[in-house]
């Protein structure tokens, strides 16, 4: 178990490598990946039951202490992303299939990731787990009426159906993981540890699969594709940062929601995208999967190098 553990500490630090790595095996050889494109809905599944494993009460005590920090990380995952691919999906003219990938990708809620690279950047982990939790338990109501309301004008968007979707993928297997974790707290504690890896080997084979049947698309659009995913994870970072501070929210809530609003749930962008449109709209998600944790280790990096910095004058200045 302990070397099983250390393995997943290190492919949970290293996820984007691989998800890159693995995407170029697809792109090379797109035909290596196909036998997973059925199961995109089961692997996200796999993801969610095992976030839910992790959530305890606990973890919610935030919303009673601190509910405007919660509420604001929220309101502005769900407003400040999906209108950011809005707008960047008409300023670049986009194709139907691609502002249709990027939207989805809006309007899904924060990323799992997003606690792991709080943690590291030194922000408040217990508000990043908060929001990531309340945004995915909304995400049934929300995404769909979001992204209907943002992306029908280029395609037909079954609402209701997408509605039915996100609660069998995200919203069942949370309340099963939960259920499970209070049931068998022992049992579940005890493989807690090893979840990273499982995460990141259901996404990398997400990815891998979505690139693999996209390849001619890709080739085609992919560099305006990674541009609007590069801008609107930018741009998310952002508002997100100046969105609390706007509301004079202390500067590790800063942090949180800048990372919270800039890092999406893509592998359920991509799950979505594949069952109701096409691989290329599934495309912006897969590629999001990827720049968001590089983006997000860096951004950690950086704000964690910034933090010493800060604590290094604080003691030299009291010696």
């Amino acid at each position: 178990m302990e070397i099983l553990t250390k393995l997943s500490r290190f492919f949970g630090q290293t996820f984007a490598l691989w998800a890159a790595l693995f995407a170029a095996v697809a792109f090379f050889a797109p035909t290596a990946f196909q036998w997973v494109l059925p199961h995109i809905s089961l692997l996200l599944g796999v993801i969610m039951f095992g976030m839910g494993l992790t959530l305890a009460p606990g973890d919610f005590k935030i919303l009673g202490r601190h509910p405007k920090a919660v509420l604001i990380g929220v309101v502005a995952q769900f407003v400040i992303m999906p209108i950011t691919a809005y707008l960047l999906a008409v300023a670049f003219s986009l194709p139907a299939e691609i502002a249709v990938g990027v939207i989805l990708v809006g309007a899904c809620p924060g990323g799992t990731s997003s606690n792991v690279i709080t943690y590291l950047a030194r922000g408040n982990v217990a508000l990043s787990v908060a929001v990531t939790s309340v945004s995915t338990l909304l995400a049934p109501i929300l995404t769909p009426v979001v992204f209907y309301l943002l992306a029908h004008q280029w395609l037909e968007i079954s609402a209701g159906a997408m509605f039915v979707s996100i609660l069998k993928i995200v919203l069942l297997p949370i309340v099963l993981g939960v259920v499970a974790h209070t049931l068998l707290r022992k049992q579940t504690e005890a493989v807690a540890d090893i979840l990273p890896l499982v995460s990141v080997v259901a996404i990398v084979l997400i990815v891998a699969a979505v690139v693999g049947a996209s390849k001619a698309k890709i080739v085609e659009s992919g560099l305006m594709i990674f541009g609007v995913v590069i801008l609107h994870n930018i741009i998310g970072y952002l508002l997100g940062f100046f969105t609390a501070k706007l509301f004079k929210l202390p500067y590790d809530a800063q942090k949180t929601l800048s990372i919270e609003v800039g890092m999406q749930n893509s592998g359920l962008a991509v799950a979505l995208a594949s069952a109701y449109f096409t691989p290329l709209a599934a495309v912006p998600g897969a590629v999001f999967s990827v720049w968001h944790n590089i983006s997000g280790s860096l951004l950690a990096s950086y704000w964690a190098a910034k933090t010493d910095k800060v604590e290094n004058m604080k003691e030299t200045h009291g010696a």
